[in-house]
């Protein structure tokens, strides 16, 4: 069902992928936008039993997105160095395929809202209940189910841990 990487020496492990998933703080959404245009949004998520969290208004370009075709995609960059005298960047990359879905059960919503939460303030936790509690009624939730996760890093990275072993 999902392609195989054709640079399979170029490949993360599992574990490597969920490691990354863990501690980024952003990546990027793509879904089926309007008149079939691919619509690429950039946003904070959370990473949690294999699923990807993450919150928007109730209404808006990703919520008709997600309701029209639920089969997305989500992409994070956790390394980025360019090295400009070898004409390259040393990268490593995560790609999730999934499907995502709006939270309706208000005990599942609180419950994801609460640990994306605890990410981004861990060290806060009257003040990020409080303004969970505020912001509750009009929070949405989007649940993304994870189908597939596929990373690659750039082959001088490769190189370089194989030579660390």
């Amino acid at each position: 069902m999902f392609r195989t990487m054709r640079r399979k020496n170029q490949i993360l492990s599992q574990q490597e992928n969920i490691t990354i998933l863990q501690k980024a703080t952003s990546g990027t959404l793509a879904l089926l936008g309007d008149d079939n245009y691919t619509y690429a949004i950039p946003l904070s998520y959370v990473y949690h039993d294999n699923k990807i969290f993450f919150h928007c208004a109730k209404t808006g370009h990703k919520i008709d997105a997600i309701n029209k075709h639920n089969k997305v995609s989500f992409c994070v960059i956790a390394q980025d160095t360019i090295v400009p005298e070898k004409y390259t960047t040393y990268f490593k990359s995560v790609i999730v395929f999934g499907t995502a879905h709006i939270l309706e059960n208000e005990s599942e919503k609180r419950n994801a809202i609460e640990i994306f939460a605890e990410k981004y303030s861990p060290q806060q936790k009257e003040g990020r209940l409080k303004e969970i509690d505020r912001e509750f009624k009009q929070l949405c939730m989007i649940e993304l189910n994870i189908e597939h996760i596929s990373g690659k890093q750039a082959i001088e990275l490769t190189k370089q841990n194989k030579r660390q072993i």
